[in-house]
């Protein structure tokens, strides 16, 4: 949305869905993912603009309750309308209730469960067929959303974040962090994703043997290399090279054998998905 100039206050995308113009703006950026869908005749996953609208970050931006859940229930819908462009999954989007790259005021598992169960349930009501937890950087937040989740009979996909070391910001190594959920919640979620944090980050903590490893479907990386500091201090998107970004995907092939759903974070585009899901497909 940076590159079609829009404003994301507090990084905020779900207000769009309530303008013509940020609507055309959403229209606009997931149309060509879309035709990539289509071209390469695979189904697609496209997430609710809604990782911001909890009531947190909702109340910072003046939404009461009632309004963030028709903003939850308006982007929802919006992804609704896609549906007839392409083999579209429309997805809920869970966010951290505080910032996505620093742990601050933890939660227990069942403060998070309590939390997150209202925004879980609007989506369930409004009829996603999943919902993702994106960018969660400490484990009982993601143990409470999954099991929320669960309790609404919503499939989940719990995704980590981690820092260039390849640990979650909580300083927990990623392994433990997923075995961690599935003990825990009997093995609730659908996968396991890992975003916001480039390959070459994470592939380390990647090799050797271990079932933990099966249990992760999706990746979302970034194209930029940066920390999640530098990145919080950047005032212009990093690209960095699309075909790069591919071939370091393909290398992770080996280690990750369930891969299966692949798109981007911080610095992606459509030209990072095409160049990608044309090596995943060749």
């Amino acid at each position: 949305m940076f590159d079609h100039g829009m404003e994301l206050p507090e990084f905020a995308s779900f207000p769009l869905v309530e303008t013509d113009a940020g609507r055309a703006a959403l229209r606009a950026y997931f149309g060509p993912y879309l035709e990539i869908a289509r071209e390469r005749g695979v189904g697609i996953v496209l997430d609710a603009p809604t990782w911001r609208a909890n009531p947190d970050w909702g109340e910072k931006l003046g939404y009461s309750l009632e309004q963030l859940e028709e903003a939850n229930r308006n982007a929802v819908a919006f992804m609704d309308e896609l549906r007839a462009e392409a083999d579209v999954l429309v997805c809920g989007c869970v966010g951290p209730r505080g910032d996505g790259y620093v742990p601050g005021e933890l939660m227990s598992a069942d403060e998070a469960e309590e939390y997150h169960s209202w925004q879980v349930g609007v989506f369930a009501d409004a009829g996603v067929d999943l919902l993702s937890a994106l960018t969660m950087n400490y484990v009982d937040e993601a143990i409470g959303i999954a099991r929320a989740a669960d309790k609404v009979n919503l499939p989940s996909v719990i995704s980590f974040t981690v820092e260039t070391d390849g640990r979650l910001p909580s300083g927990q190594p990623l392994r433990e962090a997923v075995e961690q959920v599935d003990e825990t919640t009997a093995g609730a979620p659908a996968y396991f994703m890992i975003n916001c944090a480039h390959p070459t980050h994470f592939a380390n903590v990647l090799e050797g043997k271990g079932a933990w490893k099966e249990r992760i479907r999706g990746l979302r990386a970034n194209a930029s290399k940066m920390s999640h500091a530098e990145l919080d201090e950047a005032e212009e998107l990093d690209p960095a090279n699309p075909e790069e970004l591919a071939a370091e995907y393909l290398a992770l092939r080996s280690k990750l054998p369930n891969l299966t759903v692949v798109g981007g974070c911080c610095g992606t585009d459509h030209r990072h998905i095409d160049a990608i899901s044309r090596a995943w497909t060749q």
